[in-house]
């Protein structure tokens, strides 16, 4: 395992959130809006999203914090807006990872390939926590 942060969720306000954040922590902050995915993505930016964020990085050192806004029609619980973001360092650590945590839990996306990781899922444990699982595609 590479890392392990804490994903924030928000409700439309990430980018200023985070904004915030980086101004009061002096970080660094990069965001990436819905509008900004690649032309031809296979996932396209969901209607009604374009200006909203679909993550955010921010760095200080070795500490992250990452975010976004949800997508339409997600749940949105102001308290329970968070996931823990597991940087993994291979495929079969993806998988082992995400089978062990999803016993009794509920995938809320299965592991698959996107356009910005080699392998990428979700879910929400059996004790409600929810978490997402990243391998980085090779940098070219």
């Amino acid at each position: 395992m590479k890392e392990l942060n804490t994903y924030l969720i928000f409700n439309g306000n990430c980018g200023e959130a985070m904004q915030f954040y980086a101004k009061c922590l002096g970080a660094e902050l990069q965001l990436m809006k819905f509008g900004d995915m690649p032309e031809g993505c296979p996932e396209g930016a969901p209607e009604g999203t374009k200006d909203r964020i679909m993550h955010a990085r921010l760095t200080k050192g070795k500490a992250v914090l990452m975010a976004s806004d949800n997508g339409p029609g997600m749940a949105f619980t102001q308290g329970n807006n968070f996931s823990i973001s597991i940087d993994c360092e291979s495929a079969q650590e993806v998988d082992k990872y995400f089978a062990a945590l999803s016993d009794k839990g509920k995938i809320t996306m299965p592991v698959q390939e996107t356009f910005w990781a080699a392998r990428f899922g979700m879910l929400t444990d059996k004790f409600g926590i929810n978490w997402m699982f990243n391998l980085s595609k090779p940098q070219q």
